[in-house]
């Protein structure tokens, strides 16, 4: 499996500052999405989530920028903007195609150089969309994500790019629900299978034990924490949604990030997941939110797990 780009249509690219530790992600669809959305963060940062209302006049997007750098980075989505209209391709307005392109940010401006990824990295992301695997670990808008922060920097883990994919079986055997996720969290990463933190707090700068922020938390705990802190997500299948069921679609996948993270959609996070349907395979919507959820744990637990040592804050990936 390639990850989010096992989806027929999609396409995706990373643009990283190694040096500054930020970057951006695009998302291309080549065929346009129904697209949706569930915002569950309290400080996010976003550009054009009306186009994913059902009642937008709008029927379809043509790529989704996640970036780096807190709202400086909205910068980044400009550029991919600038990049499709080169090209001809966004909403017929018949004067010039407008591109539509909703975006998000994390904020990574406490690792590395307080730099921003900009519209020119922008360009870059989206020309460098591909179909094939997606890159993981500390890349494109992950590559300044970190998580575990209840006792700030000093004692958190890198966090980065995952993707991951699940299938449908029986009726829907043609069905595919895949997820990208950008993994800058405040919480813990836990793996659902067993219940236990894969990357998060530890005791102290040089331990490799984990402080499990949800136990810290309920004894009174809090540490140097910041509101610095965001899950992006994207959702992507080959099944035929309307927006409405987009919507739903990015709600149910939410579940994977509350499997997958704890303490999860809190006052210092500015969680926010899309939902695109590139296709028109038949499926029901229950089944493919279970699969969607499913999709998004993994690409989570993948992320932390390829991601490497940077700016000083350990990562499982080395």
């Amino acid at each position: 499996m390639k990850g989010l780009t096992d989806i027929p249509g999609v396409r995706v690219g990373h643009a990283s500052d190694f040096d500054g530790l930020t970057g951006c992600t695009a998302i291309l669809f080549d065929n346009g999405a129904v697209g949706g959305v569930d915002v569950r963060g309290s400080a996010t940062g976003t550009v054009e989530l009306g186009l994913l209302e059902p009642d937008h006049v709008t029927s379809r997007i043509n790529a989704i920028v996640l970036a780096g750098g807190s709202a400086y980075g909205l910068e980044a989505s400009s550029g991919v903007r600038r990049f499709l209209g080169a090209k001809g391709i966004g909403f017929p307005t018949g004067v010039k195609p407008v591109p539509l392109v909703p975006g998000a940010i994390l904020f990574d401006l406490a690792i590395g150089k307080p730099v921003w990824p900009s519209r020119e990295m922008g360009e870059q992301a989206a020309a460098a969309a591909t179909a094939d695997a997606v890159q993981e670990g500390c890349v494109g808008a992950g590559t300044g994500a970190t998580v575990g922060k209840l006792f700030g920097m000093s004692r958190a883990m890198k966090g980065g790019i995952g993707s991951a994919t699940v299938a449908l079986s029986g009726p829907y055997a043609k069905v595919r629900v895949s997820a990208l996720a950008a993994v800058n969290a405040f919480g813990d990463v836990i793996d659902p299978a067993t219940g236990r933190v894969v990357a998060g707090a530890r005791t102290s700068a040089d331990s490799t034990e984990f402080a499990i922020m949800s136990k810290q938390l309920k004894s009174g705990a809090r540490g140097g924490f910041e509101r610095r802190n965001t899950t992006l997500a994207v959702v992507a299948t080959n099944a035929r949604l309307d927006k409405m069921g987009a919507n739903k679609l990015a709600e149910m996948a939410n579940m994977g990030v509350a499997r997958t993270i704890s303490p999860v959609w809190t006052q210092a996070d500015g969680d926010v997941l899309f939902a695109a349907s590139c296709g028109e395979e038949p499926a029901d919507l229950m089944a493919l939110g279970v699969a969607a959820a499913e999709a998004v744990s993994e690409a989570i637990l993948r992320a932390v797990r390829s991601a490497r040592t940077m700016g000083g804050v350990p990562g499982l990936g080395n």
